[in-house]
């Protein structure tokens, strides 16, 4: 085995089993955060403060990677996102859920770190089957935690979900403690302001950056409107729990992984990112805006397949684009940009659609989400293949 290969395996170990733990909170968090009392928008707030907190870090996150290496940084988020869990685990209000949603969201910062790592080691003819790489762990994760979660939940309570989580979280520090080697190689080393967001801006401004940047913004920004209605639309139509939300989310994360595993290297070198990016912003759109004319709970299965064949797509094609836009010490940084600009979608996303859905027909968010994707489809086409 190659060293390159050798170093990707490790790097995925480390996200897989770092996704595992957050997927296995997804199932459970809109039926607890329900029993503490709280609505469309209550929920939606869980959401958006992990986004806000996951903006902030990857704001600081991607330029200390930048100065220090990526190992350190990987390793500090890991024992955040350990801290986080444990506070889960022993939430019995909604004020210390919250905390422990804030946490998790400051340590989900470090994906910029994770993707940093794997530009470092890739060529750009091979970086985007290495990003596609950080989606397979994605999906195997979100395949292996919600159906845990989901299971866990049922049977054993939040608790028992929030230990699971935490053990994993311990055991993703120790592996990546001792096998995890540097990838930042001195020369390449620079020091930036960390809390300048200057760079946002100018990023966003460049012609050939600004268009991905914003389609990192706007479709976790439509994503999230489903994201925050389907729990809640599911439970009152369909009388879904935590059982089938996490069903549901296993799906979405085996065609994560089949198609981020096997068939992007592949797709990405007959098509390019460009046609890619483009092909699954569209694809998405359609299940989305759909969910509220479905008729039953084995149509919406079917639908979710269509939404995350298209969604394993999007994330590796626009992370592939923007790699090869910028130069080898400034990695960390736009990487860090484009997961900022993810979190922004993220975070204003759960407020305005958990509102949405709390004072008007569910239909009207679900729609409206997929409205947003079509249009967002239209910025795509202005994509450069870089």
């Amino acid at each position: 085995m190659s060293t390159t290969r050798a170093r990707l395996g490790v790097i995925f170990l480390t996200v897989l089993i770092d996704l595992v733990g957050f997927g296995l909170i997804i199932p459970i968090l809109p039926y607890f955060a329900q029993r503490l009392g709280v609505g469309g928008l209550g929920f939606g707030a869980l959401i958006g403060t992990f986004s806000l907190m996951q903006f902030v870090a990857t704001i600081v996150l991607g330029r200390l990677s930048d100065r220090l290496g990526r190992r350190p940084i990987l390793l500090v988020t890991i024992l955040f996102s350990f801290t986080g869990y444990m506070v889960f685990a022993f939430a019995g209000s909604y004020l210390v859920l919250f905390l422990a949603r804030s946490l998790a969201g400051f340590s989900a910062g470090n994906i910029s770190v994770a993707q940093a790592y794997i530009a470092d080691i890739t060529t750009q003819r091979d970086r985007s089957r290495g990003m596609g790489l950080i989606g397979a762990a994605f999906g195997l994760g979100f395949i292996v935690g919600p159906a845990l979660g989901g299971l866990a939940g049922h049977y054993g309570g939040p608790a028992a979900v929030g230990f699971a989580a935490a053990g994993l979280s311990a055991a993703n520090f120790v592996s990546a403690y001792f096998i995890l080697q540097e990838s930042l190689r001195a020369e390449h080393r620079v020091t930036r302001s960390l809390f300048d967001v200057g760079h946002l801006v100018r990023a966003l401004r460049d012609p050939k950056l600004g268009p991905p940047l914003l389609v990192f913004a706007l479709i976790p920004f439509a994503f999230s409107g489903y994201m925050v209605a389907l729990p809640l639309f599911t439970k009152a139509r369909f009388g879904w729990g935590e059982r089938e939300l996490g069903l549901f989310f296993t799906i979405v994360g085996i065609m994560a992984t089949s198609v981020q595993g096997y068939f992007f290297g592949r797709l990405a070198k007959r098509f390019g990112d460009r046609l890619l990016a483009i092909v699954g912003t569209l694809g998405m759109a359609i299940p989305i805006a759909v969910v509220p004319f479905v008729a039953d709970g084995r149509t919406l299965y079917g639908w979710v397949v269509v939404l995350g064949f298209a969604n394993s797509l999007v994330g590796p094609a626009l992370t592939g684009l923007i790699s090869k836009l910028v130069g080898v010490t400034e990695q960390g940084t736009m990487l860090g940009a484009a997961q900022s600009f993810s979190a922004m979608g993220r975070f204003t996303g759960p407020f305005v659609f958990g509102e949405l859905y709390d004072r008007l027909d569910p239909a009207v968010t679900f729609v409206g989400a997929g409205v947003i994707l079509v249009l967002t489809w239209l910025v795509t086409l202005r994509f450069s293949e870089g």
